[in-house]
């Protein structure tokens, strides 16, 4: 009770601002603050994955023969194309696919995030948009990214139209992240309040993606393949943009085009991992159980095209190029940052340290101490791609400022009841580790942020922090520490220099995950 009683104060004295404020901060060469640089980077990694340009580098479309290309495929059109899609991405994809099939396109329903249109509108992106009188139905729903009634109605309307088609039929199905809680359809007699409380039991106690997408596939009728099945024999191809470490189609949006690859016996093991079996309730049993007797085993998808279109490695890739653009020697640590929040934050705090010290002294290394705890952090998260001798080099022979660039999906194992999401909770933890280790003359600045506009049920994408920030925040009477035991980093950051540390981009339309830069300058 006492952080929301310190809280509350500060959020009616202290309006939401955008990221940037007009008080002084540290300037580079180019005459930018280096909050300022973080902002315009994060808006151009962004920009990137956009879908509209996205869609047409994957579609081309023969006018004359209505022949469609997907990559390196052909698909003739004759009144017998019909589209589906779900995800934080969809609206956006499904009107540069209407605009680029035109008449061809027969009917189309997508499930889209509540408000996306209005915010689309009210920022001006019309681009987003479908036109008056389109063929797509759009259903809004998942409010905060969290199944409910109105994404149930959706994809049930999915499920209609993908049971009427024929051989003679294609089926485009657009999928971006946020999918999988816009195509609830729970197997009967599971409803949709107890596959979600099972979920949020789950993401509470720590489950990673793949784990959630297992057990949402086991209760789906979409997903794992459902739609898929549903629409045979109609030929389905599936245009994905990207929001799960390494780009796996059988987890984004719990690959509703793709054949499900787990059994019953996965579930057991994680509800059994994570001491939740025996608390399941009768139906979710019940379904489990008819599905390990299922005399016909898992689907098959041989009449589904999978392409991926985009994802955070092609962000990551256009934040190195403005890095570099700005006058940073830029690196890409890796696309596939996972484990808990805490210790990646404790890896982004010991690599500040060991990197700085090299930009300090080229040439010369952190204690030995510090350099073996980072190898050895980096190691324990298991990350496949981590370039981390790379960027030390990287830093070792830089002349001017150094960028280090990552991307993915922490997870955060819920304590309290406060509000937030992964990025606030990452950057909040990163500016404490910051602030408790000597970084000697050089100026650090770490943001994370999602790329889909929205960290957890936030307003906010995320979040920019300096070593400074839990002194800075004391003075304020913020305890950085509380904040963090409730997991109320959103409420931190917005009582924190009334909210000038928070990113604010509205719903951008796209989702390839988070990304996260962690800036150095010699001072």
């Amino acid at each position: 009770m006492a952080i929301v009683l310190q809280a509350l104060p500060c959020l009616a004295r202290a309006p939401l601002r955008p990221l940037l404020p007009g008080r002084p901060m540290v300037r580079l060469a180019s005459g930018m603050a280096l909050a300022e640089q973080a902002q315009h980077l994060f808006e151009s990694t962004v920009g990137a994955v956009l879908p509209g340009p996205m869609l047409h580098r994957a579609l081309s479309l023969d006018p004359g023969s209505g022949l469609l290309k997907v990559r390196d495929r052909s698909f003739q059109l004759r009144q017998n194309l019909y589209l589906v899609g779900f995800g934080k991405a969809v609206l956006g994809m499904a009107a540069a696919a209407e605009e680029l099939l035109g008449q061809h396109l027969v009917q189309g329903v997508i499930s889209v995030p509540k408000g996306i249109r209005a915010a689309m509108e009210r920022a001006g992106k019309q681009e987003m948009l479908l036109k008056p009188h389109s063929r797509v139905q759009v259903f809004e729903g998942a409010e905060d990214n969290l199944p409910d009634r109105d994404a149930l109605r959706a994809a049930l309307a999915i499920r209609q139209l993908a049971e009427g088609l024929t051989a003679d039929d294609l089926l485009l199905v657009l999928i971006s992240g946020g999918g999988s809680a816009l195509l609830p359809a729970p197997i009967p007699p599971v409803t949709l309040e107890e596959k979600q409380t099972l979920t949020k039991l789950l993401a509470a106690r720590g489950a990673n993606i793949q784990e959630l997408n297992t057990i949402r596939k086991a209760l789906s009728q979409l997903k794992g393949g459902g739609l898929a099945q549903a629409a045979y024999p109609a030929q389905v191809v599936s245009l994905i943009l990207s929001d799960v470490v390494g780009d796996p189609v059988e987890v984004i949006a719990s690959g509703p085009t793709v054949a499900s690859v787990h059994n019953v016996q996965d579930c057991l093991h994680i509800l059994n991992h994570y001491g939740l079996r025996a608390a399941l309730p009768r139906s979710v049993k019940t379904v489990l159980a008819r599905a390990d007797s299922d005399p016909h085993g898992p689907h098959t998808c041989g009449h589904v095209l999978n392409v991926i279109i985009g994802s955070n490695t092609l962000a990551l890739a256009e934040a190195q190029r403005q890095a570099e653009a700005l006058g940073y020697r830029a690196v890409v640590l890796s696309a596939a940052i996972q484990g808990d929040v805490k210790s990646v934050a404790q890896f982004y705090g010991l690599l500040a340290q060991v990197a700085g010290a090299q930009l300090t002294l080229p040439g010369t290394r952190a204690s030995m101490e510090e350099d073996e705890q980072l190898r050895e952090l980096a190691a324990e998260l298991q990350l496949p791609d981590l370039q981390l001798k790379e960027a030390l080099e990287t830093v070792a022979g830089a002349r001017g400022p150094v960028c280090l660039l990552a991307g993915g999906e922490p997870t955060v194992q819920l304590q309290g009841s406060g509000k937030g999401g992964r990025n606030q909770e990452l950057a909040l933890r990163v500016g404490a580790e910051l602030g408790q280790r000597p970084l000697g003359s050089v100026d650090v600045l770490f943001l994370s942020g999602g790329t889909d506009g929205q960290d957890g049920p936030t307003e906010a994408a995320g979040a920019w922090v300096v070593p400074e920030l839990a002194s800075q925040a004391a003075t304020e009477g913020l305890d950085v520490a509380t904040f963090l035991s409730h997991n109320d980093s959103h409420t931190f950051f917005r009582c924190f220099r009334g909210g000038a540390h928070l990113l604010h981009t509205g719903l951008t339309g796209t989702n390839v995950m988070d990304v996260h830069f962690l800036f150095l300058r010699l001072r």
